[in-house]
């Protein structure tokens, strides 16, 4: 039965925040939860914490306590439980089995080496999201596939021109954009289920949004391109769509995005050395940022 919207029925604003345990939360990280938090406390609805931890090499549990800890210092509360998608495993092996049954995915044995060869090479088209997938496993001969499954492992990714074959032009809603026509080919055939973990994140995040009723995606603008992804899967899936908030994030002086990759100052670092978190949601809420530290253009 189809999952039904809280934005649907009139219900309260629910809105999350779902970091993933794999580093140290930031400043960027701090903005992100502040705006989603604030947007669901403005309108009294309520604001959900969800653990990404699906990649278990990379997730930790210190990194856990680690976001708990941080969004409690910076007068962050959230609503009900934690929730973990570790947990919910099950839900998107259906999910993905759903889409296998219509035919909508395929099994990609390309390597990173491969891809990186690729590109180099300029086979691939850019995309908002990165290189675009050239399509090289989509169209094998089934003995070929059927034989390199037994012995390569593989990926599965989601055939986007024949899923938009099903359901038509689709749009999706941005409070602060206005309608978008939903554009999945601009990503290309996204992988759903990678071969080192159970699920990618655009299934992953899809399912939960509607397991979790959530009326309204609170993000970066730095996500505003998976939501065409999104929106599709929530059309093949059956799922209610929600509307979308992409706000600008936090850019550091070389113009790049805060990033655990990068090293950004740990909002963990702050807290140990006693800095007062609910004076940083202060200042952050009123534009006042640290040097170095600036806001994308709105």
């Amino acid at each position: 039965m189809p999952l039904t919207s809280s934005a649907d029925v009139g219900q309260d604003v629910v809105v999350r925040f779902a970091p993933s345990p794999n580093g140290l939360l930031h400043l960027g990280h701090a903005y992100a939860a502040m705006i989603a938090h604030d947007y669901a406390r403005a309108r009294d609805g309520r604001f959900l914490l969800r653990i990404e931890d699906i990649d278990a090499g990379r997730s930790r549990p210190e990194f856990v306590e680690a976001i708990l800890a941080d969004l409690t210092w910076l007068g962050l509360d959230w609503d009900g439980e934690v929730s973990f998608q570790s947990a919910r495993l099950d839900s998107y092996v259906q999910a993905a089995a759903r889409l296998k049954a219509m035919n909508l995915l395929y099994p990609c044995f390309c390597t990173r080496a491969s891809m990186r060869e690729l590109q180099k090479e300029q086979w691939q088209k850019e995309g908002p999201d990165g290189p675009i997938y050239a399509g090289t496993c989509r169209h094998l001969p089934p003995d070929e596939i059927r034989a390199r499954m037994e012995t390569q492992a593989h990926s599965w990714r989601l055939d986007v021109k024949r899923a938009l074959a099903i359901t038509g032009p689709l749009t999706w809603m941005d409070e602060r954009r206005g309608e978008q026509v939903a554009d999945p080919e601009a990503l290309g055939d996204v992988i759903l289920i990678p071969k080192e973990t159970p699920v990618a994140y655009h299934l992953a995040v899809t399912v939960d949004d509607a397991r979790d009723d959530i009326s309204h995606v609170v993000r970066g603008q730095d996500l505003f391109a998976s939501t065409h992804i999104h929106s599709l899967l929530q059309a093949l899936l059956n799922l209610p769509a929600p509307i979308y908030l992409h706000h600008p994030i936090l850019i550091d002086e070389s113009g790049g995005k805060l990033a655990k990759s990068r090293d950004s100052a740990s909002l963990s670092v702050l807290r140990h050395a006693a800095v007062d978190g609910h004076k940083i949601i202060q200042e952050l809420r009123s534009g006042i940022f640290p040097v170095g530290i600036f806001l994308t253009e709105a």
